[in-house]
Parts: C-alpha cells; structure tokens; sequence
C-alpha cells in the first residue's frame, strides 16, 4: 500500500502527465525540496517552459541540476540540451559532453543520438567519426545514413 507522500508524488507526476501543471506545480513542490529528482526533473521543465508558471530560467537550471546531480537520467539529458543550447544557462560544450556521456551510461538513447552529433561535429570533443559511428548503432541508427561521406 502506498503512503500519503508517495500517492502525493504519484498524484503529481499524473497532474504533469496530463498537463494539469498549476496542480503539478502544487504536488511536486514539496517532493523537490526534500530532493526527490523526479519531482526536480518535472519541476525544472515546468519552470524551463512557462508550464502553470511563468517561464524562470533560473529555477528551471537549479532544479534540473539538483536531478541530474543525483543521475536521474532524463535530468541528465535534459541538462546537457540546456548546456548545448544555452537555455537557461551559458552554453558549454564540454559540460553538454558530460552530462550526455553520464546519461549514455544510463541506456539514454536520445543522448546517444546527442553525443554522435557532437563527435561527428566535432563539438566540444575532438572530431571522432568512429566514436559517432558506435554511438550511433548503439542508439539503433544506420550511421550510414547519418555520417555524410562526401
């Protein structure tokens, strides 16, 4: 049977899902400052989006790095899109590598997509059409149709 703090952490990942976000907002809150990176994760999305809130780029790095600090492997991967693109934070390369890196141990697919992009580019790594290959294959792509040949 569940308890009144997990059926409250369930109630707000359901209010997120369903995108009843001022109510996600309301449940997930106090499961985020006790450190609960799933609550963290869909907080930091929230406040990344203006979702129930007005869009605040600092909260929605601080959340995001307090899930990713924890290895919760969507946070992961969601925070190395912030450090790539410069949302919500400075871009940098490097700790986009990093935060993929960690989420490819995970089993992130997406984030092996993210990091064979970045070693065929040569984006805050040094060029690697082999490593991006592998990346590739392991993310269930046909690297032949992804690595230009020209």
């Amino acid at each position: 049977m569940l308890d009144e703090q997990q059926m409250t952490l369930a109630s707000g990942i359901a209010a997120f899902e369903s995108k009843q976000f001022s109510r996600a907002l309301q449940l997930l809150t106090p499961h985020a400052q006790i450190g609960n990176p799933d609550a963290q994760h869909r907080l930091a999305v929230m406040c990344q989006n203006g979702l129930g809130q007005v869009r605040n780029e600092a909260s929605a790095y601080r959340w995001m790095k307090y899930a990713a600090d924890q290895d919760h492997g969507p946070a992961l991967h969601a925070l190395g899109y912030m450090y790539l693109d410069g949302d919500c934070t400075n871009q940098d390369n490097q700790k986009a590598v990093a935060c993929f890196e960690k989420a490819v141990d995970l089993g992130f697919e997406g984030s092996m997509l993210a990091l064979a992009q970045m070693y065929q580019q040569g984006r805050g790594v040094v060029q690697n059409t082999a490593k991006a290959r592998l990346l590739y294959v392991q993310a269930g792509f046909d690297p032949a149709e992804l690595i230009d040949h020209s």
